[in-house]
């Protein structure tokens, strides 16, 4: 009997913890749809939140989907974090543009120190001290002052043909290579080593850890347990004193502060040039691989491109910046590659590569530019954006002058298929097998 009576007591303590649970997520359920101030949005359940209904894998798949459920503004609980996600350019000038004043600022990342990132300003919160990080950036990288940056970025793109040509597996190192010898030569003067530099393999090995977990999902998991984690600690430090970068200009105005605000003065300039070493890494070199891969699934646009290249500028020499505007396909593709979006409404058929979206019965460009968007929206926009725009630029129209992408072929000739495969992190890039080579280059001028 004593079996039986143990069973019995089994069950009868189930009730109640059943009872708590059921009562738990009624009142969760009441008090989200209660609340006026929120956004609608998926029901969470308790201590969870939305958290298992996100795909860890393509999580933007899962906000799209939430898009279309609920529209452009989306509430969503992970865990014990509330997260509001916009899905129209609309919704975000009106908030973070028109209300900048009360939306820019930055929530606790928990991620950020473990990752080495907390030394960047991007993430700080909405104070004096980001204000004075954000106006020496701006010193260095508004629009005229960038102008002074070109001939080396043109320079470092036809660095990196080279490197195509000679070594083509290797295409995102090159991709790399590009991002960081600017922003390198921007930031420090400091000028990398046309291939195999060191400090591109320590910023690559450094990035490749920190990027996956400097996200709204992982930070919101380390928040709610914070022993979950064992992570390689990465920071950035710089020592050029180059005659014509960010540091060297700012180290000379700081010779004209007084003595007791020049620490002030040294740490945020510290913040600064690290936040800028951090973003134009790994944004240049992933937008590269989204145009690679989109030059292969698209040979039409490519070669649509080639033409106009050869029509406006010929062969014998390859492009320069006095040509963008008169290549407005070139600069249709560039708008294109940045402006991958979902937003069906805005964009029909938004999964597929439509350069041609971008320009106006008369092949003219557009008044339509993603650039206002992609950098992000308000006081917490890009400053860098105008130097990454010419990088990009320069990168994409050089290589159209000078090589053709396409699908890579076994030994016996036949095409290799695969089916891309996207990173997860602050910034998503297809990810190739190791074992074929994505590029096949065919050189035309150099």
């Amino acid at each position: 009997m004593v079996p039986a009576v143990e069973g019995r007591l089994a069950i009868l303590a189930v009730f109640p913890i059943s009872f708590v649970v059921v009562t738990a997520l009624r009142w969760f359920i009441k008090k989200r749809r209660s609340d006026p101030s929120l956004p609608p949005g998926p029901v969470p359940i308790p201590l969870l939140g939305n958290i298992l209904s996100i795909d860890t894998k393509e999580p933007w798949l899962t906000y799209t989907q939430w898009h279309a459920v609920y529209g452009d503004l989306v509430f969503a609980r992970i865990l014990d974090q509330n997260a509001i996600v916009i899905n129209s350019q609309h919704v975000a000038r009106a908030l973070l543009e028109k209300r900048s004043a009360i939306y820019s600022d930055r929530p606790y990342i928990a991620t950020a120190e473990p990752c080495g990132w907390s030394i960047s300003f991007a993430i700080i919160g909405y104070n004096d001290e980001w204000r004075r990080c954000r106006r020496l950036f701006q010193q260095t990288f508004r629009p005229d002052s960038a102008l002074k940056f070109r001939p080396m970025q043109m320079r470092r793109a036809r660095e990196m043909i080279v490197n195509l040509v000679d070594d083509p597996e290797h295409y995102h190192s090159h991709f790399a290579t590009l991002s960081s010898s600017v922003a390198m030569s921007t930031i420090y003067d400091y000028q990398l080593s046309a291939r195999d530099d060191p400090l591109v393999h320590m910023m690559e090995n450094a990035m490749t850890i920190s990027l996956k977990m400097m996200t709204p999902e992982r930070a919101a998991l380390l928040k709610a347990f914070p022993f979950y984690t064992d992570f390689m600690r990465t920071k950035a430090d710089g020592s050029s004193l180059g005659q014509s970068s960010m540091v060297a200009e700012n180290l000379q105005r700081m010779e004209k502060h007084e003595e007791a605000s020049r620490q002030m003065f040294e740490t945020a300039l510290k913040r600064t040039a690290t936040t800028a070493m951090l973003g134009a890494y790994e944004t240049t070199t992933s937008t590269l691989m989204a145009f690679a891969l989109a030059m292969v699934f698209y040979p039409d646009v490519q070669r649509r491109a080639q033409a106009e290249i050869d029509s406006v500028i010929g062969r014998d020499r390859l492009p320069t910046f006095e040509d963008r505007t008169s290549l407005p396909y070139v600069e249709s593709i560039l708008r294109e590659t940045l402006a991958i979006s979902r937003d069906e409404k805005r964009y029909p058929d938004a999964s597929r590569f439509m350069p041609e979206r971008f320009l106006d019965v008369n092949g003219a460009l557009a008044d339509d530019d993603p650039a206002g968007y992609v950098f992000g929206s308000g006081r917490r926009a890009c400053p860098g954006r105008y130097t990454v725009d010419s990088t990009l630029w320069s990168a994409i129209a050089t290589m159209l002058a000078t090589i053709e992408f396409s699908f890579a072929k076994d030994d016996e000739g036949k095409i290799v298929d695969f089916t891309p495969q996207f990173t997860t992190g602050l910034t998503q890039y297809f990810v190739s097998l190791y074992s074929f080579t994505l590029l096949s280059l065919i050189v035309s001028s150099l």
